[in-house]
């Protein structure tokens, strides 16, 4: 088992993907997309695999300041729990230092194998990061360091080989075409919510969620999912919903087409937009998108 951590943003959900070597976390270039501890299964070499990687994909750790941020920092931590290595992935750009060094002081302190691997080598100048590397290490002990990028695969291959060398002789947890340990449920709401922020961007805060209202197999085989956007404020609404309803239709469309492809039957999506105001406050939408509630 590995734990993947960082500050919010470093790249964890798309350094997952490319290890596992297909989706199985969103991605979206808001900070703390990921907000549940999701597994991604690993196999190694991918050939004939005789290694099995349990990649738990923990939310950015940051300040919480809400009930939700705390829950999303409570899942991070618990997710190093048990894990047989924690990889502390870095944003060299970005940096994000007030995170970052709290983040390796708490690392430091813990008894897990720790891995540092630098993200971006294809953006960032190589003399800052290995200053950056070297000075990372004098604060927590990593046994080693990894320069990669998540998003072409750089570097990820070799670091992938070393990982599997690390894990220890057991059984494995998951069949071998298992890639996560999410349900079909809980990944058609992630993946309507990952294009809710990829195209509204800026203009849609994180008060907002997507939950599942059912899922269920057609006589034809095809699969009809049932599902509500979730805003924090009624003048989202029409930001959502778009002139004559094209944005929710937009949404729809692209998350159906996605979905449809991965569970690969006919897929027949229906959303629908509810204002609520303490969405964030509520029990039940916590432990819908897998976060712990602590009243």
């Amino acid at each position: 088992m590995v734990a993947v951590i960082g500050a919010p943003n470093a790249g964890k959900s798309t350094l997952v993907n490319q290890l596992v070597g297909q989706k199985v976390a969103i991605t979206s270039a808001k900070a703390q997309t990921t907000r549940a501890r999701m597994l991604g299964i690993a196999l190694y070499p991918e050939k004939q695999p005789d290694t099995q990687m349990i990649l738990v994909d923990t939310p950015g750790i940051f300040a919480p300041k809400r009930k939700l941020d705390r829950a999303m920092v409570t899942a991070a931590w618990d997710g190093t729990q048990a894990a047989d290595a924690v990889l502390l992935l870095v944003d060299p750009i970005k940096q994000r230092r007030h995170e970052l060094e709290p983040l390796v002081e708490a690392l430091a302190k813990r008894p897990e194998r720790k891995i540092l691997v630098l993200n971006k080598v294809d953006r960032a100048k190589k003399e800052p990061l290995l200053a950056l590397a070297q000075d990372l290490g004098a604060k927590a002990e990593f046994e080693e360091v990894f320069f990669v990028s998540a998003l072409t695969g750089d570097g990820v291959p070799e670091m992938k080989a070393a990982l599997a060398a690390r894990m220890p002789e057991a059984e494995w947890m998951y069949p071998e075409d298992q890639v996560s340990d999410a349900s079909e449920r809980l990944l058609a709401t992630e993946i309507t919510r990952e294009q809710l922020y990829q195209q509204l961007h800026d203009e849609l805060p994180y008060d907002s969620a997507v939950r599942p209202e059912s899922y269920t197999q057609r006589p034809d085989g095809s699969v009809e999912i049932r599902q509500q956007i979730v805003i924090g404020r009624s003048s989202q609404k029409p930001i959502v919903l778009g002139k004559g309803g094209s944005m929710i239709k937009s949404i729809g469309e692209a998350a159906r087409k996605e979905l449809s492809e991965m569970l690969g039957v006919k897929v027949h999506l229906f959303l629908h937009v509810k204002v609520d105001e303490k969405w964030d406050e509520d029990r039940e939408v916590f432990e819908e998108i897998g976060l712990e509630w602590k009243g």
